[in-house]
Parts: structure tokens; C-alpha cells; sequence
């Protein structure tokens, strides 16, 4: 397999980073964005997640300083749509898409699957190609009870103290998840496992993505 090039090797980029809930981009992409801003330092991130409460809005922002922090710059906003009801305050949510547009430029979006059987997270990742028409656009997954996993056309490797920190930063700083069934290292570890046996990875681990357009 002929592994691809994000940006030019080393340099800077920015990433903005879109999630509905506030654990989203750790589980579906807090890997890649730990390997990226160690692969390109001084890069800029724009972090948002769209529901929170008071409790969930503490543990995402100390989630995400930590996971951001090798980013020359990051900016960190948590916002409060209701949460479970976003096909029916879209309209909100698209405002506040809008004023993102026009703050960020980024090289790389990071958002929810398209095809995400919740509806949050689908409304998240429909809003993302609606509003950002020409930008390189990677879908992560969550793994949940719906089981809408499908198959994803683009892996990034993860070396193995990489995956283990996404792993322990994500028990961290949600302990208010930790009566979930599903919330467990077993769980991030067994998704990692899966897609680095399909990518070859060499150290076992992955997260991988779904990407619509792709132009090299």
C-alpha cells in the first residue's frame, strides 16, 4: 500500500476538529490528532463541540487542552445545543457553522460520519460539507450500539504508546461516562486493533476515516 502525504513533511497545519458530544473527536480521532501535531509542530487547531452541560463542558475542555497540547496554538469552544434534538435546531447550529467559516482556514476537517446512525452526529457531518465546500474533509467513527461501523478508505497508523495515550486520556477526563457499558478501554483498544490489522500498521493500531474527495 502506498501510504499519502498530508501537507508539506513537518510543516505546520490547521486542523479544525468538529464533534456533537463531548468525548466524540477523542474517541473517533484523538489518535490521529495526537500523531499529527507530533508529525507537524506548530499547528493550529480549532477544536468545537456542539452539547454540553456545566459537568461535560469541564471534562471536555481539560480533555482537550491535554490532547491539544503540542499544538502551537489552540482555540477550544463548547457550545450547548440541545443535545439528542439537533436535526431540530439545525438551523442554530448552522449560524454558528457559519461563524466558524469565517474565523478558520483550515487544511483539515475532522467530523462525524456521514452515515452515523445518530442523529447528532449526522447532522454534525452533513452541516460540515455544507458549509466547507472545498476542503480535504476525513469522517471518523464511534462505536456504539447502533452498529453502523462500515468500511473506511483511509487509515492512519498509530504507533503503540500513541494508541495507549489516546486510551488513557480519554478515562481521564470523562469519568462521568464511566457507568457506560460501552465506555471501556477494551472498546477504544478492539476498534484501533481492527482497523491496524486492515491497514498493516505496524505496531497493530489505526483509527481510520472516511474521505468523499481526495485531490493529491
Amino acid at each position: 500500500m502506498l501510504p499519502a502525504i498530508l501537507g508539506k513533511p513537518a510543516g505546520p497545519l490547521n486542523i479544525l476538529c468538529l464533534g456533537a458530544h463531548c468525548d466524540d473527536l477523542e474517541i473517533g480521532a484523538g489518535g490521529a490528532i495526537l500523531r499529527l501535531l507530533a508529525e507537524h509542530p506548530g499547528s493550529q487547531v480549532h477544536w468545537a463541540v456542539f452539547a454540553s452541560n456545566p459537568e461535560r463542558e469541564a471534562e471536555a475542555r481539560a480533555s482537550a487542552a491535554d490532547f491539544l497540547s503540542a499544538a502551537g496554538s489552540a482555540s477550544i469552544e463548547i457550545n450547548a445545543f440541545r443535545e439528542s434534538f439537533f436535526p431540530h435546531v439545525s438551523a442554530a447550529i448552522k449560524d454558528h457553522f457559519e461563524s466558524i467559516k469565517a474565523a478558520v482556514k483550515p487544511d483539515l476537517i475532522l467530523t462525524h460520519r456521514t452515515r452515523d446512525l445518530h442523529q447528532d452526529h449526522r447532522t454534525i457531518a452533513e452541516l460540515t460539507w455544507n458549509t466547507f465546500r472545498d476542503h480535504l474533509i476525513a469522517e471518523y467513527e464511534i462505536p456504539k450500539y447502533e452498529g453502523d461501523l462500515g468500511q473506511p478508505n483511509l487509515f492512519l497508523p498509530l504507533a503503540q504508546p500513541i494508541a495507549r495515550r489516546k486510551i488513557d486520556l480519554i478515562m481521564r477526563h470523562f469519568p462521568s461516562q464511566a457507568s457506560r457499558k460501552w465506555f471501556r478501554p477494551e472498546t477504544f483498544e478492539a476498534l484501533m486493533r481492527l482497523r491496524g490489522i486492515e491497514c498493516n500498521a505496524p505496531d497493530g493500531f489505526a483509527e481510520a476515516f472516511y474521505v468523499r474527495k481526495l485531490v493529491i
